[in-house]
């Protein structure tokens, strides 16, 4: 089997953003996109000869294409072994754990995330580095760099390799090792929780629904949750994964699991639902009649952990992204214990980890995660709830009564407004960056602002800068409304805006949070000009 280098011309737009390279799937499928790509990574990786790669994803359209595809490419670079999961599936903590377990060089995961999927939705390619993280941000730099100069990409001419039977075969000299995708993880989750006591919440008559949203997690909840912990069948909803996710927006959050939510409400329905995304890596927590932001979802966790038998010895330490409320800054200053404030992205919490600073960590975009693998994971934060829900047997409203009760309650709410004019995004995020110096000081809406400014982050660990990463402006009051644009879509641009307002110890806890939120919400939105700027009167996802 020769290796055939194969003629290409680089591509203008394949910088990566907070996840990876995303684009529709009508841009992965042109001619030589998705080499050029590859070969770009394989180009800025050291040591990828004879190395072990992990590849999988979570099973969207293309994905089984694009497998193939790299995996011939491993092959012509060099590549010792590829790890792949049944089917091309696996999601993205599972990966992130078999490349830690196996020691591999890095590994290559094909997922848009939360995305939509089907043959008119979006894809995505992100490389993880040796401790099984998102790629640091100068190593993505470097394949930037790469594609816009690339003019050949490696790759040989064979068949598809089998990747629904579980073993190992040969491609040229590189192995191909098709793994059960959820075997590994699954017995990283039993070290990690006290199983028993949750077999033990099932057996007493718990109910909890999770739904998979017809992506990469319904085979994981399966085993888990149904085989090795006894919930009734069933118990895992949409659990098929489906190459478009059956039509849905595979994002766990009040907008797109509507269904979910209404089966939580009312006197007879369950204990306790969960929801994640379209690679595994988020989560949605909700009790009978109560959403559990993840802002609190973090918070509670923090405060709850020691229930937990991996963290039974306390946390060294938390972290979560800027935008994140602050509801987890009081839960680490009542335990005395550092808590640290990063940009969006799970990369920025990488180094913390692997330096031991921190033991949990978590951000507002419905993903939270802990040192046991190096991304945010879904099935992980729905386990690390059912643990404490087992040994505190209270309900979730329970919990979040005394958690607002002890450190005090921050509403908090995000709009995103979508697929935003480019242009128009700039000049508004340009004119806000302009009024920044003068508003300290200030009365915006009845509150006073004791600061504003641009969120800029110099890691601790490895003293690398990031700039630009989010506008603040906060207020005397507690209140805080932040704006950023996001590096995850896949068209035009898409505005995030961020409100928290804190309610102290004796406060009114007792609010819907869009209540307590609507003048914040409302200022937020006049202070930034949106509808003058992108004619945008309604965010187009509130949560």
């Amino acid at each position: 089997m020769v290796p055939v280098t194969v003629p290409t011309t680089p591509f203008t737009d394949q910088r990566p953003g907070t996840s990876g390279l995303r684009k529709a799937v009508r841009t992965f499928q042109q001619a030589h996109y998705l080499e050029n790509f590859v070969q770009s990574i394989f180009d800025g990786v050291d040591g990828l000869a004879g190395s072990t790669l992990v590849l999988g994803g979570d099973g969207r359209f293309h994905n089984r294409a694009a497998v193939q595809t790299i995996l011939k490419m491993a092959a012509a670079n060099g590549v010792g072994r590829i790890v792949v999961g049944q089917g091309g599936i696996l999601s993205t903590p599972a990966a992130s754990c078999v490349i830690r377990k196996r020691g591999a060089l890095g590994g290559i995961i094909l997922s848009a995330s939360h995305n939509p999927g089907g043959p008119q939705g979006d894809f995505g390619i992100k490389f993880n580095a040796a401790n099984g993280g998102p790629a640091p941000e100068a190593l993505t730099e470097a394949f930037f760099r790469r594609s816009k100069e690339i003019t050949a990409y490696r790759t040989v001419e064979a068949a598809d390799v089998d990747l629904d039977t579980l073993g190992e075969r040969a491609l040229g000299a590189m192995a191909v090792e098709v793994i059960d995708p959820v075997a590994d993880y699954a017995e990283l989750m039993e070290s990690l929780f006290d199983m028993a006591a949750i077999r033990g919440l099932f057996a007493s008559g718990f109910r909890m629904v999770f739904d998979a949203m017809h992506a990469v997690t319904g085979p994981y909840a399966v085993e888990i949750l149904e085989r090795r912990l006894g919930a009734p069948a069933g118990t895992a909803i949409n659990a098929k994964p489906l190459e478009d996710f059956g039509g849905h927006h595979p994002d766990p959050n009040l907008a797109h699991a509507v269904d979910l939510v209404a089966a939580l409400t009312g006197p007879d329905a369950p204990d306790f639902g969960a929801a994640s995304d379209g690679d595994g890596d988020r989560n949605m927590i909700l009790g009978r009649g109560v959403f559990v932001s993840p802002s609190d979802s973090i918070a509670v966790l923090a405060a709850n952990a020691t229930h937990v038998p991996a963290y039974a010895g306390g946390l060294k330490g938390v972290a979560r992204s800027m935008p994140t409320s602050g509801a987890l800054d009081r839960v680490a200053k009542a335990l005395g214990i550092p808590c640290y404030e990063t940009p969006t992205g799970w990369k920025f919490f990488g180094t913390l980890l692997d330096a031991g600073r921190i033991s949990l960590c978590g951000e507002e975009s419905f993903g939270t995660g802990s040192d046991h693998v190096r991304e945010k994971d879904g099935v992980w934060a729905v386990l690390m709830w059912l643990n404490v829900l087992a040994a505190r047997r209270m309900s979730v409203a329970e919990i979040m009564t005394e958690h607002w009760a002890t450190y005090g309650r921050t509403y908090y709410g995000r709009h995103d407004y979508e697929g935003i004019e480019q242009t128009a995004a700039d000049a508004l995020i340009d004119g806000l960056r302009a009024k920044l110096p003068n508003l300290a000081g200030t009365t915006l809406g009845g509150r006073r602002v004791v600061a504003a400014d641009e969120f800029s982050y110099v890691d601790p660990v490895d003293g690398s800068r990031s700039d630009r990463q989010g506008l603040r402006v906060s207020f005397e009051d507690g209140s805080r409304i932040v704006y950023r644009l996001s590096g995850t879509g896949t068209s035009g641009a898409t505005l995030r805006v961020y409100f928290e307002r804190y309610e102290p110890v004796g406060g009114d806890h007792a609010l819907d949070a869009p209540v307590a939120l609507k003048d914040l919400a409302a200022l937020a939105a006049e202070l930034a000009e949106i509808e003058r700027l992108t004619g945008r009167t309604e965010p187009d996802v509130a949560t």
